[in-house]
């Protein structure tokens, strides 16, 4: 990560996901920060998206080692046991769509709430949250999947709109939403279909680390391919 000084935290929160455990563990062979931490459930302290309290205190308890330069938010549900992408309005359940709100959006709104206000103010620092092509609107040609294409659009417009008060105060800080691609995970590889391209973790984590260690400022406040290119909204 040639882009960053040296002198601060790489963060990766949902670290032990797929994609979240292999960027963790990217980070952790390359030079450009002091030190790496992961954040989920079972870290000390613990992060739960659906507790504030404890995303404050992993916030806090951060704060304390070091300046934060960067922050991937690595979280995301598609699916549960019990409730799988909808193929038609008639499928929408209103306790699975508010839960994907909460895990897809709301949740990463309150990481952006308690961690952009410690990315500094001087120096190249990224906020960069796992968002999904299909989030696009002006990509939606299939329809379907309601609950993920409107929550992963809800956390586009987060992203962006976090991005425009973040530069006030900290102009060389960078908050965006990147797009890993379908990657051979729990979330979506029951939903690759045939002639798809769908990466290991391994993979999709060094693709999505070189696009953070490219982005400028400019850049800041948009939504991006794992390779860099521009998504519509």
């Amino acid at each position: 990560m040639k882009s960053f000084g040296g002198d601060g935290l790489a963060v990766v929160i949902g670290a032990t996901g797929g994609i979240g455990s292999a960027l963790l563990a990217a980070l952790e062979e390359q030079p450009g920060f002091l030190a790496q931490a992961g954040l989920g459930r079972a870290s000390t302290p613990g992060l739960d998206l659906l507790d504030e309290d404890s995303i404050a205190q992993c916030a806090e308890a951060l704060a304390a080692r070091g300046p934060l330069r960067l922050v991937i938010d690595a979280t995301g549900i598609l699916h549960t046991p019990t409730h799988g992408p909808e193929k038609s309005l008639q499928q929408i359940d209103p306790s699975a769509m508010a839960h994907a709100f909460a895990i897809n959006a709301i949740g990463p709104a309150l990481l952006m709430k308690h961690f952009l206000p410690l990315l500094p103010r001087q120096g190249k620092a990224v906020f960069a949250t796992l968002s999904a092509k299909v989030g696009s609107i002006g990509d939606n040609q299939l329809g379907g999947w309601y609950s993920y294409r409107a929550s992963k659009a809800a956390l586009n417009q987060l992203a962006h709109t976090a991005a425009i008060e973040l530069r006030r105060r900290a102009p060389q800080a960078i908050c965006v939403a990147l797009h890993p691609g379908t990657v051979d995970t729990g979330l979506s590889s029951p939903f690759a279909r045939t002639g798809l391209t769908v990466q290991t973790p391994a993979t999709a984590a060094a693709c999505l680390l070189q696009v953070i260690d490219r982005l400028q400022p400019a850049d800041s406040g948009g939504f991006f391919t794992y390779q860099g290119q521009p998504l519509p909204w």
